[in-house]
């Protein structure tokens, strides 16, 4: 959610070969957290008792939020090394940097924890996710790939049978509201949360840090690499939403899912649409097989790391093609995608004030998110005109380098 880490801006915003790659990347990012406020301010669902789906739930639920973790794992790729990851002290000075930018956003995250909001606040997990993959920042493509594939198939299992005892102790080690400083009193209960009880579950959503620190190993600047991307990543979300179906509504899943106690009196077939996170997805291995979001399985993961890949392609494509068309038709996404720290922060704070309000006379939701949405694209680009960080991503950016410093070697 952070810029490109010690990246110069004049990088970011320049005509420089590393530009296309790198506005493709903001803008994308822009379009991640246009569509998580999307899901914070525009319902998921309709009316009871259909609940059904709206747009809003079949589109950008699940997928959005992932996009934002798989462009962390880009963005930390590219602030370390490119497609050559470093080695030896740079290693270990890149990997304080990244810890210390990891400070900023978790103190970010509790602070934001901490207001009467109805939005699950990512930032807390977004924070141990960067922490947790520090020992992989020097590992190369290959390694890489193999590592993020093996997550993605093997973590949602061990996440499934870990939970269940997570979930049955006295309290449960559950939160049921965003990481706040009150919850590092209980270190055992967070942990717990973070990892695999909670919103995020950190131990399967490395799959997406994993599957970014891969694509930003890529050649991003070749039109064969960001073809590869879209068309593959296109693919691979296709196919196992396709699985996921099938599973569900011609080989019995879904039917052996609605027999559990725990999901009678819940419109199942709408949740499998739009968000399992209301379900404790347990006493069923038929949990496994979903591609639902928030599910956290391989399907899931597959479904949501491909559509970020494919979404991710394409805009590194539109900024080649805006590159030497001379015409930089990203800036309006580029600009706030550089400072999606603040303006997830600014956003979060501003719906807190409507928690469980009536909106001002003739507000609807659509015309707040409008209005939010207009106004990040606003602040983002006159941001970017001036060449500036957002004050949050200034702040973060301070602490990289305060962490990646190294002394000058004497003799």
């Amino acid at each position: 959610m952070t810029s490109h880490g010690t990246a110069p801006r004049q990088e970011a915003h320049g005509a420089s070969p590393a530009s296309a790659r790198l506005q493709g990347i903001d803008a994308a990012r822009c379009t991640a957290l246009l569509g998580m406020m999307s899901t914070h301010l525009i319902p998921t669902y309709g009316p009871s008792p259909q609940w059904d789906p709206t747009f809003v739930g079949l589109v950008f639920s699940g997928r959005s939020s992932a996009l934002f973790a798989v462009l962390a794992g880009v963005g930390l790729a590219l602030s370390t090394g490119k497609q050559q990851p470093p080695s030896g002290a740079g290693l270990w000075s890149a990997r304080g940097g990244v810890a210390m930018r990891a400070l900023v956003i978790a103190v970010v995250g509790f602070v934001l924890g901490g207001l009467d909001v109805n939005i699950a606040v990512i930032l807390v997990h977004y924070a141990v996710l960067f922490l947790c993959v520090l020992p992989f920042l020097g590992l190369r493509l290959k390694a890489l790939c193999f590592l993020a594939l093996g997550w993605i198939l093997a973590s949602p299992v061990l996440a499934y049978l870990v939970r269940p005892l997570l979930l049955d102790t006295t309290p449960p080690l559950q939160l049921g509201h965003n990481p706040k400083v009150e919850d590092l009193e209980t270190p055992g209960r967070l942990l717990a949360d973070l990892f695999f009880t909670g919103y995020y579950p950190v131990f399967q959503w490395m799959s997406y840090l994993l599957l970014g620190l891969a694509i930003g190993r890529m050649a991003l600047t070749t039109a064969k690499v960001q073809v590869l991307l879209l068309a593959g990543g296109s693919a691979v979300a296709v196919l196992a939403k396709a699985v996921g179906f099938l599973a569900m509504e011609s080989w019995g899943g879904r039917s052996a899912l609605e027999a559990l106690p725990g999901t009678r009196g819940y419109p199942l077939e709408s949740m499998l649409q739009v968000n399992l996170t209301g379900l404790q997805q347990v006493d069923s291995w038929w949990w496994l097989a979903t591609a639902s979001p928030h599910a956290g399985t391989t399907l899931d993961l597959l479904h949501t790391g491909g559509t970020a890949a494919a979404v991710a392609g394409l805009f590194l494509l539109l900024g080649t093609v805006a590159e030497r068309a001379k015409v930089n038709v990203l800036v309006l996404l580029s600009g706030p995608g550089a400072m999606t720290l603040s303006l997830y922060s600014a956003h979060v704070w501003v719906v807190s004030g409507f928690t469980d309000r009536p909106l001002p006379a003739g507000w609807t939701p659509e015309g707040m998110y409008w209005t939010q949405a207009i106004t990040a694209i606003i602040i983002g680009s006159c941001f970017a005109l001036l060449r500036r960080r957002g004050p949050l991503e200034w702040v973060a950016h301070q602490a990289s380098r305060l962490g990646s410093y190294r002394p000058a070697a004497v003799g």
